[in-house]
């Protein structure tokens, strides 16, 4: 109704969702939300009592399955406190996802993987805004860890035993800002160049999109800059 105009009132909004399927709402903080008509639409003959069950009976289904109308001492997750939150066991689960869902497009003369027998004589070179800048590598929507729980590109490389130097070129993923020789100068250096790039939450989110996919600002030249 607000944004694609697709309705025009809040009871026109609310039939057109019930019929859609939608049963839940997201509302803005207004007290009088979409779903507030329903009443008036059921009274109006808009939608049935039928389909109004039909909606509600998934949720009250997920409420039941999480225990919110037993008592306390027979649900589950009442046990659960704030020690689970970022508990060992919880963060190597996150660690096998991560290693798990890593995709490689590409693999070149079999630079990958990096074997750490010959890590030793390496000399490393992390490069790009986000090789070490914990604020931008989180997504729309994702909680942020503990500082003490991230781990940036850099300070990963950092663990390894090998020689590891760092350049960011730019500070923050719009890349206005560059500075070529840094960039060079670190990945000139080194045998093995680890470019980190992107766009992140400051180029693109929720109700903020991109007209292309290109890497923003000067983003492709640090990626040349650190391969020639």
């Amino acid at each position: 109704m607000l944004g694609h105009h697709y309705t025009r009132t809040f009871l026109e909004t609310a039939v057109a969702s019930m019929n859609a399927g939608c049963n839940l709402e997201l509302s803005y903080g207004m007290r009088n939300n979409v779903f507030m008509h329903i009443p008036q639409a059921l009274v109006m003959g808009n939608i049935t009592l039928q389909m109004l069950r039909d909606r509600v009976r998934p949720l009250f289904y997920t409420r039941m399955r999480l225990g919110e109308f037993d008592p306390p001492a027979m649900n589950p997750y009442s046990t659960l406190n704030l020690s689970a939150v970022q508990s060992p066991e919880h963060r190597n689960l996150s660690l096998e996802a991560a290693v798990k869902s890593f995709v490689l497009l590409k693999n070149a003369r079999g630079t990958l993987p990096l074997r750490a027998q010959d890590l030793p004589s390496k000399r490393l070179a992390v490069v790009g805004p986000f090789a070490d800048n914990p604020r931008v590598l989180f997504g729309d929507y994702a909680p942020v860890p503990e500082p003490q729980y991230i781990y940036t590109p850099r300070r990963g490389l950092e663990t390894l035993p090998a020689n590891v130097s760092f350049a960011a070129g730019c500070r923050e993923p719009p890349c206005q800002q560059y500075s070529r020789a840094e960039v060079v100068g670190a990945a000139g250096a080194a045998d093995v160049v680890v470019v980190c790039l992107g766009t992140g939450i400051d180029m693109e989110t929720e109700a903020k999109d991109r007209r292309d996919l290109s890497l923003p600002g000067h983003q492709l030249e640090l990626l040349q800059d650190a391969v020639q």
